[in-house]
């Protein structure tokens, strides 16, 4: 009588195994999601712990960077806003940055992460990069195109989502 051993095992895939190019596409998104989130939360905890930043004004403060680029900028309506409450607006966009940047990391509600990523940057390069020329000096832009995979896609790898969305589907397998 002999014995094997079962060499087998579950494949997330429906027809079994699947090559190394497969694997590759399932986590072509890591790296960028670990970029972006690392990132944003270095961004935000910048801003933070930068004394000056959260001034109203004064050198290097983000009172005196929206009135510097209050009139180049393609909304200047947004900048006025933000310039209502310049402290306010500084803790909002640093908080903002570290949320999204965790979420991006852990693969916590990334979709929505990713979004509020897009979202931010989108607002950064209308208002703070938008007089940059040519235009890709400016790096808001392509972080704007670099968080669409992400609100596209989510983390379907190596994230909490993607632990909640298997726990999930073990429950109502167990049900079934």
């Amino acid at each position: 009588m002999t014995h094997s051993i079962r060499t087998d095992t579950h494949s997330p895939y429906l027809d079994g195994g699947r090559d190394w190019r497969d694997s590759a596409v399932r986590y072509a998104l890591l790296p960028l999601r670990v970029f972006l989130g690392v990132t944003f939360i270095y961004a935000g905890l910048d801003k933070l712990t930068d004394s000056a930043f959260m001034k109203a004004s004064g050198s290097g403060s983000v009172g005196d960077l929206m009135r510097t680029v209050r009139d180049s900028s393609a909304i200047p309506a947004l900048v006025d806003l933000a310039l209502k409450n310049p402290s306010g607006f500084g803790y909002a966009i640093a908080f903002g940055e570290l949320a999204v940047g965790i979420g991006t990391l852990i693969g916590l509600l990334t979709r929505l992460a990713a979004l509020g990523g897009a979202l931010i940057s989108l607002s950064l390069w209308l208002t703070v990069s938008w007089a940059s020329d040519p235009y890709y000096y400016g790096n808001d832009l392509a972080y704007l195109m670099a968080w669409i995979p992400l609100v596209l896609a989510g983390a379907p790898v190596l994230s909490l989502d993607a632990a909640i969305r298997s726990r999930r589907r073990q429950r109502s397998g167990a049900y079934r």
